[in-house]
């Protein structure tokens, strides 16, 4: 517990590092820490949480009409680490605690997405790689290839025997020289791409999508614009702490609390924006940069700009996966905390979720953002992670058992 802590403070600390908003974060991350540091609720009781000294039952909600009745291991809920049970130190801590990568050495391969604009993805292959269920997994806002969660899944499904492919999203990763354009939440043709190059190229028979944050919302968005129309060699998909409904989002990550985190955005979307400006000379403006306050602000002024969209606001409604998680017609899962810092899902999304028998949906009461920390009990504790990855164990057991026929139905264009 002491090293746990020494990490997260020395993270966190590096997190902060340039913007004096960060103290106000760092205030109420010990504050998350310390206020449970002598809470003696058992670690056991996972139905049970506290809130304002109360005890209630976790908000919990799995919708699954076949799932509700039985004794899946997806229906394991999710506890909050002890000493980490609010939204800042869940948040923090699953990003800084140490990992450990099991992943082999990566072949590093280029996909060709759009004229003149290519995507880095860092592959690893098992033997008969093409019998193998294959992993495409996208990160988030200002993530790479090498992000924590992206790792650490990425591991879980290699120990499985399944291959991996961890995407970077354009210019994402060190790759600015291979796009001229910029990149946002709503590229889900990119995912389509990598995905018919792997299926055409390395004739693979089963394949998964996983995605956080924003990797998420491009997945659920890919899924929905599919619909009943995916390739058949795709068996499932899973969006962790998803950017689904991005207008309602930004506005949170502007609040008061969450200002550091928006800052650490946007100083990487500055330094990247300046990459590619030197990069591609007289194709992109960086006046503007000075006028950008928040992530609303950088979408106003550069992403509508320069992806061709007539405002923020245009974006937000034209890019997120909202629009679209209803037509999702493959199984589907997706994690959700209800106290994540910056992340907010709509009631009217939530509602589509619900009513869409393709959609798993967990809501936990606690997990912050993209983290679920929870205690290491025979395994690493990134609960999330083990939940995507069961799932997509599930639906790939399903497939492989089902006649050829049904496969086909299921993927055929609805009449």
């Amino acid at each position: 517990m002491l090293f746990e802590l020494l990490s997260l403070t020395a993270g966190t600390l590096g997190f902060i590092r340039t913007e004096n908003d960060g103290f106000e974060l760092a205030a109420a991350v010990f504050t998350d820490v310390f206020e449970n540091w002598h809470d003696d609720t058992p670690a056991n009781l996972s139905s049970v949480v506290r809130n304002n000294g109360q005890r209630q039952q976790s908000c919990y909600i799995i919708i699954d009409r076949q799932m509700s009745e039985s004794t899946d291991p997806l229906q394991e809920l999710f506890v909050p680490r002890r000493r980490f049970r609010g939204p800042h130190a869940q948040t923090l801590a699953g990003n800084f605690l140490r990992r450990t990568n099991l992943l082999p050495t990566p072949e590093e391969r280029l996909f060709q997405v759009e004229p003149e604009v290519q995507v880095l993805c860092h592959c690893h292959w098992q033997a008969e790689r093409s019998s193998r269920l294959t992993l495409v997994i996208v990160h988030g806002l200002e993530g790479s290839s090498s992000s924590q969660y992206v790792v650490g899944t990425g591991s879980k499904a290699w120990e499985k025997g399944w291959n991996v492919v961890r995407m970077n999203v354009r210019n994402c990763g060190g790759t600015e020289k291979l796009a001229a354009t910029l990149y946002h939440s709503g590229l889900s043709g990119d995912i389509r791409s990598v995905v018919g190059t792997l299926i055409g190229e390395e004739r693979l028979e089963h394949l998964a999508l996983v995605g956080f944050s924003m990797g998420g919302n491009q997945v659920l968005k890919c899924m929905g614009e599919w619909s009943s129309e995916a390739p058949k060699e795709i068996v499932a998909a899973a969006g962790v702490s998803p950017a689904c409904d991005l207008s309602i989002s930004a506005d949170a990550l502007h609040r008061p609390g969450n200002r550091i985190y928006e800052w650490k955005f946007l100083i990487g979307l500055r330094k990247r924006m300046r990459r590619k400006a030197e990069l591609f000379p007289g194709k992109f403006d960086v006046s503007n940069l000075k006028m950008v306050r928040s992530i609303r602000d950088f979408d106003e002024l550069i992403t509508a700009r320069y992806m061709g969209f007539e405002s923020a606001e245009d974006y937000y409604s034209k890019a997120g996966a909202s629009r679209v998680v209803d037509r999702i017609a493959l199984p589907t899962l997706i994690i959700h905390s209800a106290d994540d810092p910056f992340i907010v899902m709509n009631p009217e999304t939530e509602a589509k979720f619900e009513a869409n028998p393709s959609i798993t949906y967990l809501r936990t009461e606690n997990g912050g953002h993209c983290a679920f920390l929870a205690e290491p009990n025979g395994y690493d504790g990134r609960w999330a992670e083990r939940q995507v990855i069961a799932f997509l164990d599930r639906e790939l057991a399903r497939r492989q058992t089902e006649p050829a026929e049904t496969q086909s139905a299921e993927t055929s264009p609805q009449k």
